[in-house]
């Protein structure tokens, strides 16, 4: 059978897909149903909806598309062949839409849901395993999707709505996130076992001015941070290395390539000593920040107080 055109369609094949999914989408539950039961009073019935509207949507559905989608007989109607081909298309549109509904009623439930959770990678190893452990010990079915990136690239994704929350340093200062400030982490310089400054303890940062450094790339905050603390001693570092990841750092420190200001390891590195630096003070802060304005699933809500609840005992011992 073919098509039958009608003759006032609401809609040209010009007409721009956002407009058409515009009137289309809340047509289609109806539609689906009268087409399941063959029957408008029925279909209005167990949909519990008036008839009468139930009537007037297939009669604009059709319009709108420009094509007769039923046959009516009386009371009853049949899917022309343009009806089963939108039909298929309708049934697996609801389908998906049910799919979602439940995946994001899934991620939102205070037992069972799910936290995108963002973190710097020097956090990955021992911080943040030891936070989500604790956490769960309240909130044992909680999902967590985890991300590792350096500060800039979290914050980015808080903004694109693809993280809940994020640890990072700095702590962000930008008027459509909100940063609080968690803890501070003291940084030292690493230098190779042998290096002539090995046998120290302490060490003013000044004293490292002729050394070939190892860094994170810009746009780290460690990165920052470390040109910062260098030009506040007196001196420009002469980079030789630079990399994403500070155990890979330590790894170039310990083959001899440079020094670098790095947080302390979760497990000590042989090849390597650690000294602390004296002045200026070595430190970043650590801090969770999160996308304002924008309301938490409950288990974003509790996992967001338990972070706060950690002030000054975020970082193991």
């Amino acid at each position: 059978m073919a098509h039958q055109q009608r003759s006032e369609a609401h809609l040209s094949p010009s007409s721009d897909t956002e407009d058409i999914v515009a009137l289309l989408a809340p047509r289609l539950a109806y539609f689906a149903g009268v087409a399941r039961t063959e029957h408008v009073t029925r279909a209005a019935q167990e949909m519990q909806v008036p008839q009468s509207t139930l009537s007037r949507a297939m009669v604009r559905l059709e319009q709108d598309l420009g094509v007769d989608l039923f046959a009516r007989r009386g009371r009853t109607v049949a899917l022309t062949l343009a009806g089963r081909t939108f039909l298929s298309s309708v049934e697996r549109a609801l389908a998906e839409i049910e799919r979602a509904a439940d995946e994001v009623r899934a991620d939102a439930d205070p037992a069972t849901g799910k936290v995108a959770f963002g973190f710097l990678h020097t956090m990955g190893s021992e911080t943040v395993p030891g936070l989500i452990r604790a956490f769960r010990a309240d909130h044992p079915r909680v999902r967590f999707s985890l991300v590792q990136n350096y500060g800039e690239a979290m914050l980015e994704r808080l903004r694109a709505g693809e993280l809940d929350l994020c640890l990072t340093s700095p702590v962000p200062d930008a008027p459509d996130l909100v940063g609080h400030r968690l803890d501070e982490q003291k940084l030292r310089l690493v230098v190779p076992a042998d290096h002539r400054l090995a046998a120290r303890k302490r060490i003013r940062l000044a004293e490292a001015a002729d050394e070939t450094f190892v860094t994170l790339e810009p746009g780290y905050g460690l990165r920052r941070i470390t040109d910062d603390l260098c030009r506040e001693a007196g001196f420009k570092p002469r980079v030789a290395f630079e990399g994403e990841e500070a155990e890979t750092l330590r790894g170039l420190v310990a083959a001899g390539l440079g020094v670098a200001l790095l947080p302390p390891p979760a497990v000590p590195r042989p090849g390597v000593v650690e000294l602390t630096v004296t002045a200026p003070r070595a430190a970043r802060e650590i801090g969770v920040a999160w996308l304002g304005g924008h309301p938490d699933t409950p288990p974003v809500a509790a996992f967001k107080r338990f972070l706060l609840s950690r002030r000054g005992r975020l970082l193991p011992d």
